[in-house]
């Protein structure tokens, strides 16, 4: 079975020979990160497929943030760029939830730690964020919650 790793290098290479720039870009910049990550600390080690993921999570984020502040400045193809970046990594993330899947996840916290009000959303956020995990943004998560707990 082929690893995220190699998916990414095997993806690289196809998009090379393609001459698609955004795509080799996007994954060379996301393999330099995981390469980064790798080299970190004492030793060099090989990341398993959930450390890569993680990274791709990360630089997932950081597309969608960027494109945020693009659009806020006025910059609207850059904020463009940033996006089609993120479609790119969005490849590799796990199938996102659907807001209905997500309500749903969320009321059952809210009934299991008996929370209301804005107070209880610490305690929901720790029985959601382990269930939810890399299936849904850390934003959309916390609206879901505030809706739950405002209602």
């Amino acid at each position: 079975m082929t690893t995220l790793k190699e998916q990414l290098q095997e993806d690289l290479t196809a998009a090379i020979k393609a001459r698609d720039e955004l795509v080799s870009s996007t994954i060379r910049l996301t393999l330099s990160a995981v390469t980064s990550e790798e080299v970190a600390g004492l030793e060099k080690r090989v990341l398993s497929d959930d450390e890569v993921l993680k990274i791709v999570v990360r630089e997932a984020k950081k597309r969608r943030e960027a494109a945020d502040a693009f659009e806020k400045a006025g910059r609207a193809e850059s904020a463009a760029r940033e996006k089609a970046e993120g479609e790119v990594l969005a490849r590799y993330l796990p199938q996102q939830l659907t807001d209905e899947e997500l309500t749903a996840i969320v009321a059952a916290a809210v009934a299991e730690s008996g929370a209301s009000g804005p107070q209880g959303m610490g305690a929901v956020m720790k029985i959601v964020r382990p269930q939810v995990g890399d299936r849904a943004d850390g934003n959309r998560v916390a609206a879901a919650v505030k809706a739950a707990l405002a209602g």
